[in-house]
């Protein structure tokens, strides 16, 4: 949907964007600049291989901004977590050293490491 000419906002400009990724239905709405982007809301990505994070990694942050552990900043200003699927479970981990190690691990990260993190959870 587009403004007209009655406004808000100038002729023509976008109000709302209905988009599909992988399946799942988007809907985006032009809020005006009374509203950024902030890493408060994020998508969560959530990796089977190395290489997934590793290209994830590398086309989400092109212009935009590496943060770690497992963040990145778009050139459009968008949060994402690149995560591998199994984290969670290691964090989660009944046993404390498991879990604070891998913890650890991820602290010292920018981009995830699927071998350390494993690693650290084996000790």
């Amino acid at each position: 949907m587009r403004y007209g000419k009655g406004g808000p906002g100038p002729e023509g400009t976008v109000v709302s964007a209905k988009f599909q990724l992988d399946g799942q239905e988007f809907i985006a709405l032009n809020g005006g600049s009374q509203f950024t982007f902030s890493p408060a809301i994020s998508f969560f990505v959530n990796c089977e291989t190395q290489e997934e994070v590793d290209e994830l990694w590398e086309k989400l942050s092109d212009g935009g901004e590496k943060q770690g552990p497992g963040w990145l900043k778009d050139k459009y200003g968008v949060s994402w977590q690149i995560v591998p699927v199994f984290l969670e479970e290691l964090l989660n981990d009944p046993d404390p050293e498991k879990s604070q190690r891998v913890m650890s691990a991820m602290l010292q990260m920018n981009k995830l490491d699927i071998k350390k993190l494993k690693e650290a959870y084996e000790g």
